[in-house]
């Protein structure tokens, strides 16, 4: 047994050295942990900001100037005042997103007790904006409209008093969301990858041959190419959580650090195990890039981080509770989020061991065969 930790450590003092002499690949690790989380957090922003509005102001009455003038910064750029036979050319050309006519004697048919039209034209190949835009746009002018005529911006008194109040994240700051996921999404990529790619690489200098052939185990082997793998993507998220996540970015961590960091290793290890799994299967690293892309989109998309999962259908939930991801985001999100303890998250670390320890068995059990495969 001594032995074995031995050679253990050894082997994984060799993969580190390998990993340290090939900077292009450390130049990626670092840009991934740092530059790449904060491009993901600030970059794809769930709310509206600076949105491109142009108005089309056929009444230049009091009322229709408030209303213009209640699209604000951050939310929309100053409004371009434009003629109607321009609006189709600077939706076509992709200026604006949101094109407004106020139709002439507006303030005078609403004083009349009519109800006149203000007609919103969006450019919806600007997926989110145009969604939450128009959202923005008809609150503000319905309050905008309730405050001209009865001087309450509320309008009428509803039947119930509905007192809503956020937690976790009070004022729905996108980017917190976002930066989190992009550490897992990272996390789980470069495990795969670094782990994987060391497997082929060997293969395809014939240094596992040369191992093979010493008094060494297969499960060592992948033993320190898992621990020494892990270490650097383990470090890797420490330094994303505390300076870009923390630091940087400053979102707020509501549960233990530490805590997280165990989960995050106990998971390095089931990604690990995927990652050696992966390139058993795969006989070259073109093969093993194709079998990368085709598992871990699912395993991203489908593992609750980017939608709910309870949103998917069920035959999906079902089959993605065999992922370690699923139970790696719900933890993730249980402790930096809700401040969750062990007594709640143990069950998704007993599953993420579990899943961890089959795929290991599996690509154990494939390990000798891999080795001696002819390269196609």
């Amino acid at each position: 047994m001594q032995r074995s930790m031995v050679n253990i450590y050894r082997l994984g003092l060799k993969e580190l050295r390998s990993l340290w002499a090939d900077k292009v690949l450390l130049v990626l690790i670092v840009w991934a942990f740092t530059g790449a989380i904060y491009a993901a957090a600030k970059g794809v922003s769930q709310e509206l900001h600076n949105a491109p509005v142009a108005v089309v102001d056929e009444d230049r009455s009091p009322l229709s100037q408030r209303l213009i003038g209640a699209l604000t910064q951050p939310y929309f750029k100053p409004a371009q005042h434009i003629e109607f036979n321009r609006m189709d050319r600077v939706l076509d050309h992709g200026q604006v997103t949101f094109a407004i006519v106020i139709p002439a004697n507006f303030q005078q048919d609403l004083n009349a007790g009519r109800r006149p039209a203000i007609q919103l034209n969006i450019d919806a190949t600007s997926m989110s904006q145009s969604f939450i835009g128009a959202g923005y746009i008809r609150a503000i002018f319905v309050a905008e409209i309730n405050e001209y005529l009865s001087g309450r911006r509320d309008g009428n008194e509803p039947p119930i008093l509905l007192d809503t109040r956020v937690r976790y994240n009070p004022n729905l700051i996108g980017y917190w969301f976002g930066g989190v996921m992009e550490v897992i999404n990272i996390v789980n990529m470069l495990t795969i990858i670094l782990v994987g790619a060391a497997f082929i690489r060997e293969r395809e200098h014939g240094t596992l041959e040369h191992l093979l052939v010493m008094p060494l185990a297969p499960f060592e082997i992948m033993l320190a190419k898992i621990w020494a793998n892990g270490l650097i993507v383990l470090l890797g998220t420490s330094l994303a959580l505390n300076g870009v996540v923390r630091g940087i970015l400053q979102v707020p961590v509501a549960g233990s650090v530490p805590l997280f960091l165990g989960g995050a290793a106990l998971y390095l290890f089931s990604a690990a195990s995927i990652g050696i799994f992966l390139g058993t299967l795969a006989r070259s690293m073109p093969q093993f890039g194709l079998l990368f892309m085709l598992s871990i989109i699912p395993l991203q998309l489908l593992s609750g981080g980017v939608t709910p999962r309870e949103s998917m259908p069920l035959l999906v939930q079902d089959i993605m509770l065999g992922a370690p991801t699923t139970y790696f985001v719900r933890l993730a999100q249980g402790i930096l989020y809700r401040g969750t303890g062990l007594e709640a998250v143990w069950p998704d670390l007993l599953a993420m061991v579990g899943i961890g320890a089959l795929f290991f068995t599996l690509a154990l059990l494939r390990f000798r065969r891999a080795v001696t495969q002819t390269q196609v």
